[in-house]
């Protein structure tokens, strides 16, 4: 009887194929021989030291494909963040139908196409907290304290609403300037859709998913994309332009927390970054409101 000598043991038959083509390439005879459950290759005793060295070379140049272990993400506290927000647009909601100072708060802070661009910047964030109707204000509660609990469980409360703002003003900006002169909207929703585009670009990005397939690699651009189409894109009366630049903004405004910092930043910084979000909104309500009402009416 021939003597055999197993040189090769494993689980996966592709990974034995592989070395049995090693084999053959070194014209090395061989057996393959598979139980169902595991698979060996065999070759004889001769040739064995041959063939051992043979597959430590093809070992040594293949090294196998490690996946890249998962990143440790430290969830936070989102509670405050959500607080705040719904806080200040049900107040905004509030003073606006009372007309509280005696100001017409939706003409006050709407955007407004010809007035932004005469250096009204201040409407790219009061227009975020108006609503047309109680519909309008729940829906975007709804969603913005959905995305909310999201972007501020992984970025900290402080930090997640102070990017909202800035990358919501940034995507009411943009609209304006690629839209007619004439363009007028309201509403949380470019702010809710910068949140997502947050949300996709700060995990893109970081890299908070797994690598080694481009499922994974991709999948929060691709999901985000798809959250966008599926309730970005409404009614006649949706903006689309300002959630799908409000997504922009936000996608850019993730991947940029990338580079400036370690996040999720330590407890002090996330209280200077809330504070700092609620005084950019209070900042603008304050000068359009002033402008209201020392502007006389045309």
């Amino acid at each position: 009887m021939e003597d055999l000598r197993v040189v090769y043991e494993s689980r996966n038959r592709q990974e034995c194929s592989d070395r049995a083509l090693v084999l053959a390439a070194a014209k090395i005879p061989y057996q393959m021989v598979d139980d169902g459950q595991s698979c060996a290759l065999v070759v004889p005793a001769e040739v064995s030291a041959a063939a051992v060295e043979e597959l430590r070379l093809y070992e040594d140049e293949n090294p196998p494909v490690r996946p890249k272990p998962r990143k440790r993400i430290v969830y936070q506290e989102a509670l405050p963040g959500v607080i705040g927000y719904t806080l200040v647009v049900c107040i905004v909601a509030g003073m606006a139908g009372y007309s509280f100072f005696g100001a017409d708060w939706l003409t006050a802070g709407r955007v407004d196409g010809t007035l932004i661009r005469s250096g009204e910047w201040w409407r790219t964030i009061t227009s975020l907290t108006l609503h047309g109707d109680v519909q309008h204000l729940l829906g975007n509660l709804v969603f913005g304290i959905f995305y909310g609990i999201f972007a501020g469980r992984l970025l900290g409360p402080g930090v997640a609403w102070l990017s909202v703002v800035v990358a919501a003003a940034l995507g009411n900006a943009c609209n304006t300037l690629l839209l007619d002169m004439t363009h007028r909207s309201i509403g949380a929703s470019t702010a809710v859709f910068a949140m997502l585009g947050i949300l996709s670009g700060y995990v893109w990005r970081a890299q908070l998913m797994a690598q080694d397939r481009w499922s994974t690699k991709y999948g929060p651009v691709i999901g985000g994309l798809a959250l966008l189409m599926f309730t970005g894109t409404g009614s006649e009366r949706t903006d689309i332009g300002a959630h799908l630049l409000g997504f922009v903004c936000g996608f850019g405004t993730g991947m940029v927390l990338t580079i400036v910092g370690k996040m999720p930043a330590p407890p002090r910084t996330q209280a200077l970054a809330g504070f700092a979000a609620i005084s950019l909104v209070a900042i603008a309500w304050i000068v359009a409101l002033q402008v209201r009402i020392t502007t006389p009416l045309m």
